[in-house]
């Protein structure tokens, strides 16, 4: 049986369903020859981790305590020391953290994953990489930070999967991956990369008022909790400067132009959520149905994409052609289309489901396993 030693930073909706995931597919992975040892857990506050790290596990009883406490807003200090785990706080989280990737790291080996959304986990993740540890991501923000870390966290091509930061579950890395490996110059990528952003263009397409379509991507829950979060373009940008640096090109955020669809006097340091929704909003309407209107006289709609392409590295609003994949996109899912010498006339496209926990903790999962050749 291959054992593969994981410690989950992120106790959010991906990192508890990738938890669920892992008891849920003991059976399977064990007729695969695979056990997934979770040695530790984390939220930004506090780990529980097993008193020793080399022969013990957290128990699945365990892994699922920890997913009704965070989904009840607990906190994990509630689980008592045992023998059966040990809980941290404030500093000595990172040290405990550190020190098992230490001891693992070149002996039976460690998966390092982060689900959490934050970009304090950079400076462990950097670390982890130094002491021989695989690294999976689902968290963004490690590689779309300074080109100084994302160079550190890639500079083990092999010890680093990174799938879940772009189209969740879809194979977007890997086909790029096996596209540039294969010596294929990929020379333009266009996509829509945010389901809640599909969802609201190709609504806005039926004729819907844009303040009627935000209002009920929020009610649907495709959204952030301030729906200005998803409407700013910055989640599409991040994703866009990991396709972008993955091509080689040495860029940071702020070299991307981003489109918002708000303006700054609508932002969330002048209106408040339930201003923005009741009023703001409204006043966003008619420039938007100006717009699709616009289009639709070329035969063309409107998608909110990213456009990467040659030093060009941009996400905001352009017209698509009907008849392309992305004109025919509807609802939430994500669309890529790569262009490259042998995929010119004819791009080519990766389709499907491009949000939510469950799918994206499938992909982050699929990305543990993947590593499995590199643990003894």
């Amino acid at each position: 049986m291959k054992n593969i030693r994981v410690v989950l930073m992120g106790c959010g909706g991906v990192g508890r369903q990738l938890l669920q995931h892992i008891v849920t597919c003991r059976s399977l992975h064990a007729n695969q020859g695979i056990r997934l040892r979770v040695v530790g857990v984390c939220d930004s506050k506090s780990l529980v981790v097993a008193p020793d790290v080399f022969s013990m596990e957290l128990s699945d009883h365990h892994l699922l305590e920890v997913c009704r406490l965070k989904l009840a807003s607990s906190s994990l200090l509630t689980l008592t020391d045992s023998g059966e785990c040990q809980v941290f706080s404030g500093s000595d989280l990172t040290k405990k953290i550190v020190d098992s990737a230490a001891l693992l790291g070149k002996s039976t080996g460690l998966a390092l994953v982060d689900c959490s959304a934050s970009s304090e986990t950079i400076g462990v993740l950097n670390r982890a990489v130094d002491l021989g540890c695989c690294v999976v991501l689902a968290n963004k923000k490690p590689l779309t930070s300074k080109m100084e870390d994302y160079d550190k966290l890639v500079s083990q091509p092999r010890r680093i999967r990174h799938e879940s930061t772009v189209g969740a579950g879809l194979p977007v890395i890997a086909s790029l991956n096996r596209i540039l490996s294969s010596g294929d110059p990929v020379h333009r990528i266009i996509g829509s990369l945010s389901g809640t952003l599909g969802y609201v263009m190709s609504e806005v397409e039926d004729g819907k008022p844009f303040s009627q379509v935000v209002k009920s991507a929020k009610s649907l829950g495709y959204t952030e909790p301030d729906p200005r979060d998803d409407l700013s373009g910055m989640d599409v940008a991040r994703k866009a400067l990991i396709l972008a640096r993955l091509l080689g090109r040495r860029l940071n955020l702020d070299s991307i132009k981003i489109e918002s669809l708000y303006p700054e006097e609508m932002g969330p340091g002048v209106m408040s959520v339930e201003e923005f929704l009741c009023s703001g909003v409204l006043l966003l309407d008619k420039n938007i149905q100006e717009r699709v209107y616009k289009a639709s006289l070329n035969g063309n709609v409107l998608r909110y994409v990213c456009v990467i392409e040659g030093s060009r590295c941009e996400v905001g609003i352009q017209e698509i052609p009907k008849d392309s994949a992305l004109g025919r996109l509807k609802g939430s899912d994500n669309v890529l289309e790569v262009y490259s010498r042998c995929y010119n006339e004819q791009p080519l496209v990766i389709q499907g489901a491009g949000a939510g926990n469950d799918t994206t903790a499938a992909g982050v999962l699929a990305d543990i396993l993947d590593l499995q050749d590199l643990f003894p």
